[in-house]
């Protein structure tokens, strides 16, 4: 009878597994992932691309988009208030970045500390990485005449619409399990609308080209991307399932104690991609499971 054949992933997690705890390799994964997340990101690098080589079609829509929001803000002014404090305020990156850090300290008194240390990577990483980006480019702010409002440093990646999609994302997949099923769409509706309205104020204003904002979106989602399957990937070794968006990044969270200690096995779920050893009689103890 011919073997099934063994597939590269479960090759490479049983070699892995016979030398690292789970906890070493979930920091192992998380760190390569967050540094391999501009070589990975097909649709930011294509955007970056794009910027530097300042290809027409992209350059006649960031100025256009820029002229006729900056006639609109400078026929409202009352509406340029509204945007300044929604920027300035409600969506600033420092008030962003306080909402993040509120949560590791609840996520760690919790008692969920690699859902901690997840949130915290993302959003450090987020902001590290924008900034690396800004600075190797160095595209310039839109000059135009009458300017609304001013902003420091380089246009791309936008700073403010990078930290609003890590940021919500973050507080989106850790907090999700605690909502309601019913009221679920609330807080997807809630997060959709502030990467988007970060996004509208800060070409409203005239302080970013669209592409800034677009590519703002595209490498915050790549740096969610790779952590969430670097949180996934540890969870398959503590034998947890595979979760959705829709469930959030760790339903048990709900619960009294929602990860295994340290180095453990959570004893729950077989991991989907782990194999199973079967008992060998009664009373046995089964080894997956310790």
């Amino acid at each position: 009878m011919a073997t099934r054949p063994i597939h590269p992933r479960r090759r490479v997690a049983r070699l892995l597994s016979g030398r690292f705890g789970p906890d070493a390799r979930f920091g192992a994964r998380l760190v390569t992932t967050v540094a391999a997340t501009t070589l990975v990101s097909v649709p930011f690098a294509v955007a970056l691309v794009l910027v530097e080589s300042r290809w027409a079609p992209l350059q006649r829509l960031d100025e256009g988009a820029a002229e006729r929001l900056h006639r609109t803000a400078l026929d409202h002014p009352a509406w340029v208030r509204v945007l300044d404090f929604l920027t300035h305020v409600v969506w600033d990156p420092v008030t962003m970045r306080l909402l993040v850090a509120a949560l590791v300290v609840w996520l760690l008194l919790r008692g969920a500390v690699r859902l901690a240390l997840w949130a915290a990577v993302t959003a450090t990483a987020g902001g590290l990485l924008g900034l690396l980006v800004k600075n190797v480019v160095e595209r310039t702010r839109p000059h135009l005449p009458d300017p609304v409002s001013q902003a420091p440093g380089f246009s791309f990646p936008s700073g403010h619409a990078m930290t609003a999609t890590t940021s919500c994302a973050v507080l989106l997949l850790a907090l999700l399990p605690l909502v309601p099923h019913a009221w679920r769409p609330l807080p997807w509706a809630l997060a959709v609308v502030s990467v988007l309205g970060v996004g509208y104020t800060r070409v409203a204003l005239g302080v970013h080209w669209v592409s800034d904002v677009v590519g703002g979106w595209l490498l915050g989602l790549a740096v969610v991307t790779a952590t969430t399957l670097a949180f996934e990937a540890w969870r398959a070794e503590v034998g947890r399932g595979r979760t959705t968006p829709a469930q959030g990044l760790e339903p048990e969270i709900v619960a009294e104690r929602p990860e295994p200690p340290a180095g453990a096995a959570d004893g729950r779920k077989d991991s989907v991609d782990s194999p199973r050893i079967p008992h060998e009689g009664p009373g046995q103890c089964d080894k997956n499971r310790g």
